[in-house]
């Protein structure tokens, strides 16, 4: 019983070395914009999708393309042995949740005030190597 509980560790170990991601807190963008971006990228080849984020006009785009190649550094970390273009890697998951808000008023007519709610995001993407070429 004991060397089949080793066998799934290691079979875990394994899977989790072929997945990295990256997050990125607090980004100044509202979550709606960024996930326009987003949805660009999601389910694409890794280097289909700095292709895309790099042309692409969004200011979003920016920020998302940096936070790939960190992923893409995170996995080249944990795979030292593996080189990136055997490995095909894929953006498996990127998700946009809404971050801290803040909150200003601006003034109105006739002594009143709007409230002007400045949003952020929290971005997190997952890339995962399709190839699994390790030596």
């Amino acid at each position: 019983m004991g060397s089949r509980k080793k066998q799934m560790a290691d079979a875990i170990k394994e899977e989790k070395k072929q997945i990295a991601f990256a997050k990125l807190n607090n980004c100044p963008t509202s979550p709606r914009k960024m996930r326009l971006v987003a949805d660009l990228v999601r389910g694409r080849k890794a280097e289909d999708a700095l292709n895309i984020l790099k042309f692409s006009q969004k200011e979003a785009s920016r920020r998302l393309e940096k936070l790939l190649l960190s992923a893409i550094a995170n996995w080249q970390t944990k795979n030292e042995d593996a080189s990136i273009e055997d490995a095909d890697l894929i953006v498996k998951e990127i998700k946009v949740d809404g971050g801290a808000m803040l909150k200003r008023l601006r003034p109105a007519p006739q002594g009143r005030a709007h409230r002007i709610r400045k949003r952020s995001n929290h971005v997190t993407i997952v890339v995962r190597a399709i190839n699994n070429t390790q030596a």
